[in-house]
């Protein structure tokens, strides 16, 4: 028998998956576990026991399986030291101040400044998305209109509906529009101004849903939205069938020609030639002509007043007769007005609304509001005036307009997310997309583009920046992959980055990002799995190292927010009840509350409740100990009388989680080959430890009074073709490893 010393001296690459289990040659065997549990990896390849999680506040909801999601939480940053934590759920928003040391409830709104119900529904909680500028917070889904939560002072919030800048005499509204007809479809109004106004559509158009009533559709979503004749608004007041509707005329359907001079004389002929682009008629039209000055000889009396539109040479360009002939073939007219209702098919509708759906996905971008996607535009992305971010009027393309453009890139792309990053990054159902940023150069509506890069497609998980790519979880909900600008290929690449821990990857809902997470530099992604469990991502894209981790709970884990290097997380305890949790100290225990010890008593009511079972770590300032489990008493506390007179102070109540590193089977190159598959037992392990109180080694126990920092060894026996070392603590106490060397027979 052979007897080889193998080390592990890393575990940089995490937790992989057991197919990998004969790649006995790679580094990444070598530098990776079978199980890691409730460690984090460390920058320099080391794996420390997580922190506990701290008991921040109890929703009072109980698990639903019909309804499990029923929190998502954003974040809400203002400054460092003016920072939260935002709850949506159904029809509620809980918003908590993090400060150090306390997270609390300062504001819970069930309606908005209207009184009216707030529109969340918790079956859609996850498509949620938001995007912060100041004070303001926009949220969106394409289901209701963006709704604005606002912070109007340190300890208070209020929403509002988000609503588009009018002009100052409202008779336009600066919105997004989108001709919906089917080409050649007219609008022919009753009149030209007032209210009252039939709109008469060449075929089917107006909304009728709900039944009808009084010759009306009372219940048509084309009731309160805009239309607009050539520019001129109509707001829609009933729908009485497929093709008529009645409306409110804002203003007067006037047009103020686009081109100056827009008529044309022949000489010695009454009939003048009109340049109106996208006129819209067919002929015979009645218009009115108003602010025409003399053209060719013909006078302003003879040009001004009701006219017939008397034939059609182009979409661009028509006829009719003056009231004199002309002297001489001209361009002229000066600034024209056209006033007319006649039926015309250069008309359309708002782009947001109940009938077509509201914004997808939301963000800031170059100083401009960018909305994203709606049910009727899945994949068009639209952009505010350069500061104004209520101003989407797309005005005559001057820099800083606003911007609507359409991802046409052959497929239809549900755009679910947006992300300002060093380009403005579009992720849809099917495909990842970007907007380019210029060189000393912004986005104007003259060089906007979209660019088509990857076919992969995103889930409802907003994909978050880290280590300067953008990761986020592929439409199967199977593999993770990082959006990432390559000078190389002078494009992006969605690489799979969880492709050696793919069994970890299990239908994730929720992901967040936290830097110099759990007291390390390192930063860190914690994607919240279908199966309840939390998996961690840390990528060093310099040292490329990156390694995957798994986080368990006497319970499940749902949404997940950072606020700066604080991870937050929701949390179902065992009893099913949900509860706002945060990754904080070094405490081995979940859901746990920290207090005096008075009357050699510790309260726990806020948590637990008579009859619940906790572990006890108590501390006198200096140190920590273990005390065991506790039965909580008929009072809500946890009583230490046993232990009075030992200088304790204070204590931590809560439950207590294992930690579990399982590695690779243990395997070496002997001097015939590999040992891969051959009966083998692992005679002794060397482990490095930190700062470690207790732990177990393939069944054997490890437990100091004080810390231990140093090179331990452990005997064990034992054969086996798959031979592996199993070290794990349930103690909720201290535990880092560095190491290991594993004396290997064969």
């Amino acid at each position: 028998m052979q007897r080889v010393r193998v080390p592990i001296s890393s575990f940089q690459f995490g937790e992989i998956s057991d197919s990998l289990g004969m790649r006995t040659d790679t580094p990444i065997y070598a530098a990776s576990a079978e199980r890691l549990e409730n460690m984090v990896v460390m920058t320099e390849g080391s794996v420390k026991k997580r922190t506990g999680l701290k008991f921040v506040y109890d929703y009072g909801i109980t698990y639903s399986a019909s309804n499990p999601e029923q929190s998502h939480l954003f974040p809400f940053v203002f400054d460092e030291n003016e920072e939260y934590i935002i709850s949506i759920e159904h029809q509620k928003v809980r918003c908590f101040r993090v400060e150090d040391g306390t997270t609390s409830l300062v504001a819970t709104l069930t309606t908005d400044t209207s009184s009216a119900a707030l529109p969340f529904d918790q079956q859609y909680l996850q498509e949620y998305t938001t995007a912060q500028y100041g004070d303001v917070k926009f949220i969106c889904h394409p289901l209701f209109a963006p709704r604005m939560l606002t912070r109007t002072s340190l300890t208070a919030f209020e929403i509002s509906t988000f609503a588009f800048d009018k002009r100052a005499d409202n008779s336009s509204t600066f919105q997004p529009y989108a001709q919906f007809q089917s080409h050649g479809t007219t609008l022919d109004p009753s009149k030209t101004s007032g209210t009252g106004a039939t709109l008469t559509t060449s075929a089917n158009y107006w909304d009728l849903t709900g039944g009808i009533s009084g010759g009306n559709y009372p219940s048509s979503l084309h009731i309160g939205t805009i239309v607009r004749y050539d520019q001129n608004e109509i707001l829609i007041t009933s729908v009485q069938s497929a093709t008529q509707a009645t409306g409110d005329i804002i203003d007067e359907l006037s047009i103020r020609l686009a081109v100056l001079n827009p008529f044309r004389t022949i000489d010695g002929s009454t009939t003048v030639e009109v340049t109106q682009i996208n006129h819209g008629y067919s002929g015979s039209e009645a218009i009115v002509i108003a602010g025409a000055s003399a053209t060719g000889g013909i006078n302003t009396g003879n040009l001004n007043g009701a006219r017939t539109v008397s034939g059609i040479i182009d979409e661009n360009t028509y006829t009719f007769t003056a009231g004199g002939a002309a002297s001489s073939a001209v361009d002229g007219g000066g600034q024209v007005t056209i006033t007319t209702h006649a039926a015309i098919t250069q008309w359309d509708e708002q782009a947001l609304s109940a009938k077509r759906g509201y914004p997808a996905a939301v963000e800031f971008h170059q100083n401009r509001l960018v909305f994203g996607g709606s049910i009727a535009q899945p994949d068009n992305v639209w952009m505010s005036k350069i500061g104004r971010f209520f101003n989407f009027d797309v005005g005559d393309a001057a820099d800083d307009d606003a911007i609507s453009l359409v991802a046409a890139t052959g497929d239809v792309n549900e755009i679910r997310y947006l992300v300002s990053n060093r380009d403005l990054q579009i992720f849809t159902a099917s495909s990842e997309l970007y907007v380019p940023t210029y060189l000393n150069q912004a986005i104007t509506p003259t060089n906007v583009q979209i660019r088509k890069q990857t076919p992969y497609g995103c889930e409802h998980i907003e994909p978050m920046p880290i280590d300067g790519a953008t990761i986020f979880a592929q439409r199967n909900g199977k593999i993770v992959r990082e959006f990432l600008f390559t000078d190389s290929e002078e494009a992006y690449t969605s690489t799979a980055v969880s492709t050696i821990s793919s069994h970890l990857i299990n239908s994730p809902k929720y992901l967040s990002v936290v830097h110099s997470g759990f007291g390390f530099p390192d930063s860190y992604a914690a994607l919240t799995s279908g199966n309840g469990e939390i998996t961690l991502f840390s990528s060093n894209r310099a040292e490329k190292k990156a390694s995957w981790t798994r986080v368990t709970t006497n319970g499940d884990f749902g949404s997940t927010v950072a606020i700066e290097d604080r991870l937050f997380a929701n949390v179902y305890n065992s009893a099913g009840k949900l509860q706002l949790c945060e990754f904080s100290g070094e405490i081995g225990l979940d859901f746990y509350v920290y207090g005096a010890i008075t009357a050699n008593k510790v309260d726990v009511s806020s948590v637990y409740s008579s009859g619940d079972t906790v572990d006890v770590v108590v501390t006198d300032g200096t140190g920590q100990s273990h005390l065991g489990s506790f039965t909580v008493d008929s009072g809500d506390d946890v009583d230490l009388t046993l232990y009075s007179g030992l200088g304790f102070t204070h204590a931590y109540v809560g439950k207590k989680f294992t930690a579990k590193i399982i590695t690779n089977p243990i395997d070496a190159n002997m001097g015939s080959g590999p040992a891969t598959g051959e009966v083998r037992g692992i005679a002794n392990v060397v482990l490095d430890l930190k700062q470690t109180r207790s732990l177990k080694i393939n069944g054997h126990n490890l437990v100091t009074e004080t810390e231990f920092t140093g090179k331990k060894e452990f005997r064990v026996l034992g054969y086996s073709r798959d031979p592996k070392v199993t070290i794990e603590q349930n103690d909720p106490l201290a535990m880092q490893v560095n190491g290991l060397i594993v004396e290997l027979v064969v």
